[in-house]
């Protein structure tokens, strides 16, 4: 049968869906939570003409193993194809664990002294980077625009440069993008940046990130910035960690013009409302309510991680229950971490690191009917979550660093619009979309303490004013306005833009 060549290309490391063997047979299944990037990156393929969409991602496999490499879905996006290339369990440990996460992920971050070199195996990151190419090429028509995401992938773009030289080619990073000194302890800098710079469109989550792949690119490659844009107020508030008043949007290297793009995820705000206003789980609120006793809630949700600041959320609730001796029995903390992959020392760390906190907090300051910190480190089901953000008082978000943060949104979304506080660090990307949460520098022992008394003591009309612009800031940019914003970019790489056909973004 012949294969039909693909218009849009999304190239990403995970499947999009979950592969589950019943009695013997395969199933597709829609993924666990209808939020998140994967729902969201399938439904760009409703943007286009019936079966025009294809998406690029790993199987693991053993050698020789044999799979269909390439099938049809149909699910609420439409019909699409899905090119399986296959990894075996060495490939995926050291692309992924060892080069990805050990050396790749604490540089991006900007936690330099956790680089870790004498285990990468550079060769086995740059193949499997060129099956990825290889397999977008065969899926993709010649003119076809290929979105790639994150930094595994960072080398796709060369490769397919080569192998489609047509093709408008899009990259977006979901994580920080570092200041140029801290980028360049990567060994393999420059071959990574001339990748990134056979793109036609580079895309971040905040104007700051696009300008330091600039300064990079004018530093490491000659680059030239040939516009600036002021930034959108919405995004520009001054004095910040993050914040940046204007902005780098074309760079010339070696004869090729690169767009910079900076567009904030969004969460699917008006699904959150919606399931926080069923009645199950009004019954589940009412029996977290009951739970609680009267007592005030702090939530803290992450995943296992150095970034994510979880270590620094648990110190800075036991400091408050030695500063303030009257909360003891009367606040409760419940924190979930969990890991974000197998076979990870340093997450084995982190996450004994969390677990001893907890251990000893609980240890100092239970009492017989009060346990100050409950810790799960199994994920909630989506649903169960933004019952319990919906009753949390407060919402502790402390990342070191993060690209952006979607807790922080999911949190505003689920208390429909009644009084909450958002601590937040200054350093998670979404903390230039929300200038009203309690802003914090998570570095900072003393600002941190100061966040936590402010949160607790913030006068519920306050608490309801801040959240109610914070609820409208979530709502303006959700993910169906990132994803217009996205599309009228592609329109500008020659991808037909279906703003006529209006199509809402679908949850599964």
């Amino acid at each position: 049968m012949t294969q039909t060549k693909s218009s849009l290309l999304i190239v990403y490391h995970r499947q999009p869906y979950e592969e589950v063997v019943v009695e013997g047979r395969t199933e597709f299944r829609p993924n666990r939570s209808p939020n998140g990037i994967v729902p969201t990156l399938k439904s760009f393929f409703r943007r286009t003409d019936p079966g025009a969409g294809a998406w690029v991602a790993w199987k693991l496999a053993k050698p020789g193993e044999s799979f269909e490499r390439v099938v049809h879905i149909d699910d609420v996006n439409g019909g699409y194809e899905v090119s399986r290339l296959p990894l075996t369990a060495e490939e995926v440990e050291s692309f992924y664990h060892v080069t990805s996460k050990e050396a790749l992920w604490p540089v991006l971050h900007s936690f330099p002294w956790l680089f870790s070199y004498d285990n990468v195996d550079w060769d086995t990151f740059r193949a499997v980077n060129r099956k990825f190419a290889e397999a977008a090429a065969a899926q993709a028509a010649e003119d076809a625009v290929i979105w790639i995401h994150d930094y595994n992938l960072w080398l796709v773009p060369a490769y397919l440069r080569a192998l489609k030289p047509k093709a408008r080619i899009a990259f977006y990073h979901h994580t920080p993008f570092p200041a140029a000194d801290v980028f360049n302890i990567l060994p393999w800098r420059q071959e990574i940046l001339d990748s990134l710079l056979c793109c036609d469109q580079v895309g971040f989550h905040i104007p700051r990130y696009a300008r330091n792949f600039a300064e990079l690119a004018r530093s490491g490659a000659g680059a030239e910035i040939t516009e600036t844009r002021p930034v959108d107020p919405t995004f520009g508030a001054m004095g910040q960690a993050l914040s940046e008043p204007d902005m780098p949007v074309r760079l010339r290297a070696g004869g090729r013009e690169v767009a910079l793009d900076s567009a904030p995820v969004g969460t699917d705000a008006g699904l959150i409302r919606e399931v926080v206003r069923r009645p199950e789980s009004r019954a589940l609120q009412a029996e977290i309510r009951e739970g609680l006793g009267g007592r005030r809630m702090i939530m803290a949700v992450g995943r296992t991680d150095y970034t994510k600041g979880m270590v620094e959320s648990l110190q800075s609730f036991e400091r408050l229950l030695e500063r303030r001796p009257g909360l003891i029995g009367e606040v409760k903390l419940v924190v979930t971490s969990v890991r974000a992959a197998t076979a990870m020392k340093i997450y084995d760390s982190t996450q004994r690191d969390i677990e001893a906190l907890v251990g000893r907090i609980n240890g100092r300051f239970s009492k017989l009917d009060w346990t100050p910190v409950v810790l799960f480190s199994n994920s909630i089901p989506f649903e169960t979550l933004l019952s319990y953000y919906h009753e949390a008082d407060i919402c502790l978000t402390t990342p070191l660093r993060d690209g952006l943060n979607l807790v922080a949104k999911e949190y505003v979304a689920a208390k429909d619009r009644t009084a909450g506080a958002l601590v937040l660090s200054e350093f998670a990307g979404c903390a230039v979309e929300l200038p009203d949460a309690v802003l914090t520098n998570p570095y900072s022992r003393r600002n941190l303490d100061r966040a936590l008394d402010e949160a607790l003591d913030m006068p519920e009309a306050e608490a309801v004013r801040r959240m109610r612009r914070m609820d409208d800031a979530v709502h303006g940019c959700d993910i169906a306005c990132w994803a217009d914003h996205v599309f009228a970019g592609f329109g500008r790489l020659g991808l037909p833009d279906p703003a006529a056909r209006a199509l809402p973004v679908a949850a599964e």
